[in-house]
């Protein structure tokens, strides 16, 4: 029957009993079946871990290039790993990093939230970070609101119709007799020739 058809017989459930086959075209049953997993890989997201590390006697430049890659890392929608490595003597004053840590905290805001939070391994302080998708939204809304705001007021400026304004002309005194500078005694000097 399925060969007068000119399509496949198909077995799908082989262990049932008895056996269940189905007519088809099996041909076109793979492509959409691949269609629909590639949809399904296009659609879902890869959240990986990204690392970054600091030190407690870390510099301000530095320490901002490190956090504005956190904030973007974040955005991109990643899990990052705040990383704090101790050497040394450093050991001994921990606190500073947990006040690197708290930094970090304060730069990136609510756009990520604390999976875990700040604790010693050994050598090292961790903490992951992970992006909070109902913040950043709210993020990007007052964004748009606010450029939305500075379009509107700009045109409100523009359509506002200026009345003339008449130009006051400025009273000029007349001139004086003496030039300005010169006294009396000065301008009988050079009259003489002296």
């Amino acid at each position: 029957m399925a060969r007068g058809l000119e399509l496949d017989l198909v077995e799908v459930a082989p262990n049932a009993n008895p056996p269940v086959c189905r007519i088809m075209d099996y041909g076109k049953f793979k492509y959409e079946e691949g269609q629909k997993a590639k949809e399904a890989r296009k659609k879902s997201t890869n959240v990986s871990v990204k690392e970054v590390k600091y030190r407690p006697k870390i510099g301000r430049g530095d320490f901002d290039t490190k956090t504005r890659n956190v904030i973007r890392f974040i955005e991109e929608g990643h899990k990052v790993k705040i990383t704090l490595q101790f050497r040394g003597r450093e050991m001994a004053h921990p606190e500073l990093g947990s006040k690197i840590l708290d930094d970090v905290l304060e730069m990136v805001g609510p756009a990520a939230k604390v999976d875990t939070q700040a604790r010693l391994e050994g050598r090292s302080m961790s903490m992951t970070l992970s992006p909070d998708k109902q913040a950043q939204e709210a993020i990007k809304k007052a964004a748009v609101e606010i450029e939305r705001q500075a379009k509107n007021d700009a045109e409100a400026a523009t359509d506002v119709v200026e009345a003339p304004v008449e130009a006051e002309v400025p009273v000029v005194a007349p001139d004086s007799e003496q030039s300005e500078g010169v006294s009396d005694a000065e301008d009988e000097n050079v009259e003489d020739g002296s």
